[in-house]
């Protein structure tokens, strides 16, 4: 027959074994919950989205995560994500319905007869166009841009062209790491 102290020691350890269960189940449970929450509100409204490719540079380098907000609102000069052929393109905004673009020899990009002052690009160039200049955007379209003009592919090719608001993932809230 065991002892009362025998007794009370295996009732303290299951009434530890059971509060041990019972904590880990809630903090498993709890883990759970916080992911889901964060996979909607990713998917839902900030996208996340990692570089790939070099027509952003220096902006934007390959590898650098980016934070987006789900908004086909842009403005002009704003970096965006787009979908296109289910691929996303990070491009930026430099027409908007109804706009008139101009691209000299030279690279040097006009939007309704007015220069683009374009500080984040580091070589003016034409690059690979196939459109022809002066060009209207239509509408409810965009007009969109790397910053690597002679690399980039983007609304000056026929393939991509304007991209519709219905394309656009989002715009870039924040940069959250940045290959070094």
């Amino acid at each position: 027959m065991p002892s009362v102290e025998q007794v009370e020691n295996e009732l303290k350890n299951i009434r530890y074994r059971k509060k041990f269960r019972s904590t880990l189940f809630s903090t498993v449970s709890i883990l759970i919950v916080v992911a889901a929450f964060a996979v909607l509100v990713s998917t839902l409204f900030f996208p996340v989205v990692q570089v790939a490719g070099s027509s952003m540079e220096p902006t934007l380098k390959e590898g650098d995560v980016l934070i987006l907000i789900k908004s086909d609102n842009v403005s002009y000069g704003q970096m965006c994500c787009v979908s296109w052929q289910n691929k996303s393109l990070l491009k930026r905004v430099v027409g908007l319905s109804g706009d008139v673009i101009d691209m000299d020899s030279d690279g040097n990009v006009y939007v309704n007869g007015e220069l683009l002052d374009e500080p984040y690009v580091e070589k003016k160039e034409l690059g690979r166009c196939e459109i022809e200049f002066p060009y209207q955007v239509p509408e409810d379209k965009i007009f969109i841009l790397g910053d690597q003009r002679e690399s980039s592919v983007d609304s000056r090719s026929s393939a991509i062209g304007c991209i519709g608001k219905d394309q656009i993932v989002g715009k870039v809230l924040f940069k959250v790491w940045t290959k070094e």
